[in-house]
């Protein structure tokens, strides 16, 4: 197992980085230019400036490569191409070396893990982009998962992001579609506050102990975290039994198995989105536990997200006229009016104009998100992928889309997480067991039957 150093925390040395890969996109747009217009040309150009991106956030460590995660999952921020790339930071975890661990110990608690725990375990079974998790046996507990923050991490974060807005902008100049400047400023601030959020396990610590006494729900089990233990940098917590995803589907559960799980997931996200409000926003496979006796346990709740009763009801307004006849007359205007009272597009947008510009260019997008209500069961292992948008959509998006409202982003990837992971299980799932979708007043109480 390769040993991983801690990330680059000099300013210079990281601004060195992400101006290389500015002055790599300018010169792979000029090679571009020189090219034959058509749609491979343009997937390859996408492409090639995703792995530039990449490679810098990659050479950047840290932080950086949850930014990358976080970008390539926000469907109309940036082109397909560049999405694709990015998302390659989903595999990228280099574990620590065992000094390393130890100095982190050090810091929090003045003390090596195995003063702290009967026993501890030096390599870690699970790894990420901003951490890693150890086994560990504690008195009273039992079997512990320990989750260590790698050295230096906190510390990028805001000289990531602005680095990182810097590399959009010099995308933003090769002419590549792209949404308004306010639009990407507005996901970007998004994500810089999740991710100082996610650094604190303390916060998260907090979280854990929220979502364990509040989002309790049949078929799915919470780790309760082990405050004696928690630092701002080191989070103990009970230990769930279960494989992830992959080592999970390698054993062929039975397609019934299958459905059981996908179900209790889909009930346990329905139930978090329209009556608690408050979200499990980094839903990956690698935060999922499938255990022997059906139920499925959830990890790693340094990013959640909480939804105002106005955005939850506009959201259901939104998809319940979205779910009507594309020949209803109303559809349009219905769609029109949530958009516009969720500020993102203007107060004053036509209908019109709504309807030849910008509901073409939201329609393949539109009708992934509402799929899985389309049918009472529905076959998530039939579920299309996520659509890219063509560049003259996403020009039509960069034009009337206003602002991104602040939980928004955080709900998108929520929900693309979601409908992976179900696909990823092939469930078929009860979707219209809910009566979310039928909401009055524009702060109707959005509560699900299930």
């Amino acid at each position: 197992m390769a040993s991983a150093e801690p990330p680059r925390t000099s300013r210079i040395a990281r601004g060195a980085i992400t101006g290389l890969a500015a002055a790599r996109i300018g010169v792979a747009q000029l090679g571009h230019r020189a090219r034959t217009p058509s749609a491979q040309a343009q997937a390859d150009h996408e492409a090639t400036l995703g792995r530039i991106l990449f490679g810098a956030l990659g050479q950047l460590r840290g932080s950086a490569l949850k930014v990358s995660q976080l970008l390539s999952m926000h469907p109309d921020l940036l082109p397909g191409g560049v999405r694709q790339e990015l998302a390659r930071a989903h595999h990228q975890a280099p574990p620590l070396n065992r000094a390393l661990v130890g100095r982190v110990f050090r810091q929090a608690f003045g003390q090596e893990p195995e003063a702290l725990f009967d026993h501890f375990e030096p390599t870690a079974f699970a790894a990420a982009s901003l951490g890693q998790v150890h086994r560990a046996q504690l008195a009273g507990h039992g079997t512990v998962a320990v989750k260590v923050q790698y050295p230096g991490i906190a510390a990028t974060i805001t000289s990531d992001m602005q680095l990182m807005r810097t590399a959009l902008r010099a995308l933003a100049h090769t002419g590549m579609p792209m949404p308004a400047d306010a639009v990407v400023a507005s996901v970007m601030d998004e994500i810089e506050a999740t991710l100082l959020r996610e650094v604190d396990y303390l916060q998260e610590a907090e979280q854990l102990q929220w979502f364990a006494r509040h989002a309790a729900r049949p078929g799915v089990v919470l780790a309760e975290p082990i405050l004696s233990h928690t630092r701002a940098q080191v989070l103990t917590q009970q230990f769930l039994p279960g494989q992830p995803l992959l080592a999970w589907l390698a054993t062929q559960p039975a397609q019934a198995e299958r459905d059981r799980a996908g179900q209790h997931l889909w009930d346990w996200f329905m139930h978090c989105i329209f009556v608690l409000g408050r979200v499990h926003a980094d839903p990956h496979p690698g935060n999922f536990l499938f255990a022997p006796d059906g139920t499925v346990g959830v990890l790693d709740f340094g990013c959640t997200r909480e939804l105002s009763a106005h955005f939850r009801t506009q959201v259901a307004k939104a998809w319940s006229a979205l779910l009507r006849a594309p020949t209803d007359p109303q559809r349009d205007a219905l769609v029109l009016q949530a958009y516009q009272a969720l500020g993102l597009v203007k107060a004053d947008l036509a209908l019109q104009t709504y309807t030849a510009e910008l509901a073409p260019a939201l329609a393949d997008m539109q009708a992934w998100q509402i799929e899985p209500f389309t049918r009472p069961v529905f076959d998530f292992g039939a579920k299309t992928p996520p659509p890219i948008t063509p560049a003259r959509h996403q020009r039509a998006l960069g034009q009337h889309l206003l602002q991104v409202p602040g939980e928004m982003p955080s709900f998108e990837r929520m929900w693309m997480g979601l409908m992976h992971l179900l696909t990823g299980l092939g469930a078929r799932v009860h979707t219209r067991r809910a009566d979310f979708l039928a909401v009055d007043g524009d702060e109707a109480a959005t509560r699900p039957v299930v």
